[in-house]
């Protein structure tokens, strides 16, 4: 393999959830892309880079500071969602269900990757609780998500605000015997009456 293709693809497979045959083939893909197309991309890499950065406030991703939600007179100033990572607020705002602020940890509790308190963003969470109502605790439905989520808990107990979780379950054509231990715990212990 030419030194330049062996590069990038080693480069390519560096990134999350990119073994070394696909960044091979996205390689080999860039190689037959127009050369133009090929410089967007790098651009745009390099753009990310360079405007991007987390909001002071909330830790989201932004280009402007503070970022867009922070500043946004129409969210509900009395809630904080508080997520792992900046990526995981974009899926609550489709939802079109949630108006209130957010917080980023930047990561999740995890001992087994040197991850403790002192790693996440919760100072930062708990200089913005003035006036705050209620914390929705949104970490993923994992080990380290749950482990946070309970630390969380513990942390802002007897504060006077409503601490709430979100509910996990079953996904909708979801199979039983195809469901993490986890996901099916939270569904058995979020059940609810059916009528009849």
């Amino acid at each position: 393999m030419p030194d330049p293709l062996r590069r990038l693809t080693t480069e390519l497979a560096r990134l999350p959830g990119i073994g070394p045959k696909s960044a091979a083939r996205l390689a080999h893909h860039l190689l037959r892309v127009p050369k133009r197309e090929a410089e967007e991309l790098a651009r745009a890499i390099v753009e990310v880079k360079e405007r991007l950065f987390h909001c002071s406030v909330c830790n989201a991703i932004t280009d402007v500071e503070p970022c867009a939600l922070c500043t946004d007179p129409a969210r509900d100033r009395t809630k904080i969602c508080v997520v792992e990572e900046p990526f995981n607020i974009q899926p609550l705002e489709r939802t079109g269900e949630y108006r209130g602020l957010y917080h980023v940890l930047l990561g999740a509790l995890s001992p087994q990757r040197g991850v403790g308190p002192d790693e996440l963003a919760i100072d930062g969470l708990l200089a913005r609780l003035e006036g705050v109502a209620e914390v929705v605790i949104a970490t993923n439905p994992n080990v380290e998500g749950e482990a946070t989520a309970l630390y969380l808990a513990r942390l802002l107990a007897g504060r006077g605000l409503a601490l709430t979780r979100l509910a996990f379950g079953m996904p909708v054509g979801g199979d039983i015997e195809y469901t993490d231990e986890v996901t099916l715990g939270r569904s058995l212990a979020g059940r609810r009456e059916m009528g009849g």
